[in-house]
């Protein structure tokens, strides 16, 4: 493997203090997997954006128990939302090594950080995603299992992806530095800086490769599987959606996108209250609970045309 001038893995974490010492773990057992040479210039940096700085202690005793072989970092982001800390890890990694992200309520499969290095190794990308897999701490029921609402979508490993989400990302930092990428705040409490940050990298000459066997395992706890919940987040995503093509169109655009925007949307209701309806008339659970996605995210879409229909999912 071509030698790495510095790897650092970070994990965001807000007030998950058991969730992160499972991450934590998962991830020293990858970092200790590495060579020598790459395993001495790897750091796991935790950006806690909790005002009460909660991840110190769960950090400590990592560092002095099983991961005591692993350079562990913790550091405090006073500014709220997930777009702030995202740009905190950004600032706070090496000047052109590589950054990877995981969430706090994920954990890493076995080889996990050494595929995605390989990965991109392999294709000379500027960023590689992975596969995020549901692990439920209860088994959900058969509205939830029929709709896959946690099912996210997979790609044979080199499929070059325009878009990417940050809950299993590798990033090559010197060409985010060449270019001034970063993280938009504006969408610091709803979600969607990901997104945004990844078509931007894409839009700037950037490769994103997918690596199938570079999973992750994400941790759905119970109330998660409340069927209002779920819809919420189905609409809240949708109307992210709009509000991320509407920053990459410019304002200019914005006419004709809110315009799209808000047809698609009837539209996606529209067809999605068919669904529902030929699910109870023969008693298809998957029409009735992929029509419910479809009303939910053509609800989301139609609101966020006209300015609406956002939630704050990482507001404090």
């Amino acid at each position: 493997m071509t030698a790495v001038r510095g790897l650092t893995v970070a994990i965001p974490t807000y007030k998950r203090p058991e969730a992160l010492a499972r991450a934590l773990a998962g991830v020293g057992r990858e970092v200790s997997a590495l060579p020598a040479p790459l395993k001495e210039v790897t750091e796991v940096l935790v950006i806690d954006n909790d005002p009460r700085c909660s991840a110190g202690a769960v950090v400590r005793e990592a560092g002095a128990g099983d991961l005591s072989g692993v350079r562990l970092r913790p550091v405090h982001e006073p500014a709220p939302g997930v777009a702030a800390v995202r740009n905190r890890a950004l600032a706070e990694a090496g000047p052109d090594g590589l950054l990877v992200f995981i969430d706090d309520d994920e954990e890493p499969e076995a080889g996990w950080l050494g595929l995605l290095l390989q990965t991109r190794e392999r294709f000379g990308a500027q960023a590689v995603a992975g596969l995020v897999v549901p692990d439920y701490e209860a088994e959900p029921d058969a509205w939830v299992r029929a709709g896959g609402f946690f099912d996210r979508q997979t790609w044979p490993t080199g499929t070059r992806r325009d878009v990417a989400a940050t809950n299993n990302l590798l990033l090559d930092l010197a060409f985010v530095r060449a270019q001034g990428l970063g993280f938009d705040e504006a969408f610091g409490a709803t979600g969607g800086e990901d997104t945004l940050f990844t078509r931007r990298l894409v839009a700037a000459g950037g490769v994103i490769v997918w690596c199938a066997e570079a999973r992750v395992r994400d941790h759905v706890p119970v109330e998660r599987l409340d069927h209002g919940w779920i819809l919420r987040r189905q609409r809240s995503h949708a109307a992210t959606a709009v509000r991320v093509d509407l920053a990459l169109a410019g304002a200019g655009h914005h006419l004709g996108r809110r315009a799209r925007a808000l047809g698609g949307g009837a539209a996606r209701v529209a067809l999605g209250l068919a669904r529902q309806g030929a699910g109870l008339v023969s008693g298809s659970m998957t029409h009735r609970a992929r029509g419910a996605r479809l009303v939910a995210r053509g609800r989301g879409m139609a609101a966020a045309a006209v300015g609406q229909g956002v939630h704050d999912e990482y507001g404090r």
